[in-house]
C-alpha cells in the first residue's frame, strides 16, 4: 500500500535490465478512458465500485466495505500520471465520500479504505484537510491493537475464534508509521513493530508461505492456523503471499530493520521459485488450488506481487535482478489481452481475471477495484525506476 510510488533507489552494482518495456502512457490513456465511464456509471457517490455480479451487473458497495479506498486511490494516480485537474477534482469526491470512515473502529482496513485515498491525496496536493481524517483513522485503527495479545485484531470473530489475525493486516501498518511520523506519537509506530513481530513469528511456515488466518488466545498464544479464503489451512492462498511480501518490503522501508528485508525476499523466493507459478508469473488464486492447472488465475496477486517487488529491488542484494525482471513480466502479462479489458467492457475495470473468495463462492474470475489500484501503482513505480540508467534496456 506503498503511497511515495517515487521510491528511494539503493547503490545497485548490476548493470542494464534488458527487457522489453512496458508502455505505461499507453496504459494510463487506457486506464483514464475506462475510468471516465466509470465515473459516468457512478453519480452516486455511497455506491463503490467494486467488482462484476454473477449476472454481469456491477457489484457495488458501500464505504464501511474493506475495498472502498481503492477507487480514490486509483483516480489519484491517474491524476498523478495525466496532471489533468479533472482526476484530481474526481479523486478528492471520492476521497471524501469515505472520510467517516475514520472513526469506524470496527474493521482492520482503515489503511486500505483511508490511506489509499488520502494517503495519496495528500501526496499530490499537500490537502490539510486530509491530515486529521488519517490521524483519527489511525486512533480507530490502532484500538484494535490488545497490547496481552500483541497483534491488531482482524475480525470480531472467525468461527469459534474470538481474536484472528489475517496476513493481510500487514498492509494497514504504512498507514500507522505515517500517523506516527506525522503527529510525532510513536506508540502508532511501536505497535505496527510488534504486530510485524509476531507476524512473522508466528505466521510463516519453514518453507516461507504463509497462513492466511492465525487465532490468538487472550494470552497472546496461538489458538489455532487456519485459512478463510484459501484451498486450505496449509495451502499458500496467492494473495496472501503478495499481501506478506508487501508488507515486510514496506516494514524494511520504514525501520531498516534488516530482518523484514530478509523476509520478504525468503517470500519472494517462496513466490517466483514456486513450481505452480505459471510462465506469465500471474498465479492461480492458491499455489496448492486441488486442480491446477484448471484453476482461476488471480491478477490481483500478480499487480499487488509486482507492486511489491519493485521496491523490493531497490533494495539491493543477489535477488534484485530477478525480481525487477520478474515484475516488468507481471505488468506484461497484465497488459495483454489475456488480462486487461477491451475498452468500455468488463464494467469499466481494467483487469479481468481475479478471485476474491473462491472458498466463500464470491467473486471468481472477475475484476476487482483493488487489482485495477496496484496495477496503476506497480505502472508508477515502473515508470520511475525506468528513468534510472539501470534499469533501462
Amino acid at each position: 500500500m506503498k503511497r511515495n510510488v517515487t521510491v528511494l533507489l539503493c547503490s545497485l552494482t548490476f548493470s542494464a535490465f534488458a527487457q522489453a518495456p512496458v508502455d505505461v502512457d499507453k496504459e494510463f490513456a487506457f486506464a483514464a478512458q475506462q475510468y471516465e465511464r466509470m465515473l459516468k456509471a457512478h453519480p452516486d457517490t455511497t455506491k463503490f465500485p467494486q467488482s462484476t455480479n454473477p449476472d454481469g451487473s456491477i457489484r457495488d458497495m458501500k464505504s464501511d466495505w474493506w475495498c472502498s479506498g481503492f477507487f480514490g486511490g486509483s483516480l489519484w494516480y491517474i491524476y498523478e500520471r495525466t496532471k489533468d485537474p479533472a482526476w484530481k477534482d474526481a479523486a478528492h469526491k471520492w476521497s471524501m465520500a469515505v472520510a467517516k470512515e475514520q472513526y469506524n473502529t470496527g474493521t482492520h482496513d482503515l489503511g486500505f479504505m483511508l490511506y489509499c485515498p488520502f494517503g495519496n491525496g495528500y501526496r499530490l496536493t499537500k490537502n490539510e484537510a486530509y491530515k486529521p481524517i488519517m490521524l483519527t483513522g489511525a486512533k480507530s485503527l490502532s484500538t484494535r491493537f490488545d497490547p496481552k495479545v500483541g497483534l491488531i485484531k482482524s475480525w470480531n470473530k472467525f468461527r469459534e475464534y474470538t481474536y484472528p489475525v489475517i496476513v493481510d493486516n500487514m498492509m494497514n501498518l504504512e498507514f500507522l508509521f505515517w500517523a506516527a511520523r506525522t503527529s510525532g506519537d510513536n506508540q502508532f509506530r511501536d505497535l505496527s513493530i510488534t504486530h510485524a513481530d509476531n507476524t512473522l513469528k508466528n505466521h510463516f511456515r519453514p518453507d516461507n508461505s504463509s497462513f492466511h488466518v492465525v487465532c490468538y488466545n487472550p494470552d497472546g498464544t496461538v489458538a489455532a492456523k487456519k485459512t478463510a479464503q484459501g484451498a486450505a489451512d496449509n495451502s499458500a492462498w496467492a494473495r496472501g503471499q503478495a499481501w506478506g511480501l508487501y508488507g515486510y518490503t514496506v516494514m524494511y522501508r520504514e525501520t531498516k530493520d534488516k530482518k523484514y528485508l530478509d523476509q520478504a525476499r525468503r517470500i519472494a523466493d517462496f513466490y517466483l521459485k514456486h513450481p505452480n507459478l505459471p510462465a506469465d508469473k500471474i498465479p492461480y488464486w492458491d499455489f496448492n488450488a486441488p486442480n491446477i492447472p484448471n484453476e482461476e488465475r488471480d491478477a490481483s496477486a500478480g499487480a499487488i506481487a509486482a507492486s511489491a517487488l519493485l521496491e523490493l529491488c531497490t533494495y539491493g542484494g543477489p535477488s534484485a535482478k530477478t525480481y525487477y525482471q520478474s515484475a516488468v513480466q507481471m505488468l506484461q502479462s497484465l497488459a495483454s489481452p489475456v488480462y486487461k479489458a477491451s475498452l468500455g467492457e468488463n464494467n469499466n475495470f481494467i483487469l479481468k481475471h481475479s478471485v476474491g473468495n473462491k472458498p466463500g463462492k464470491s467473486e471468481i474470475d472477475t475484476p476487482l477495484i483493488y487489482a485495477d489500484y496496484y496495477f496503476l501503482e506497480a505502472l508508477l513505480r515502473y515508470d520511475a525506476l525506468r528513468q534510472k540508467p539501470e534499469y533501462r534496456s
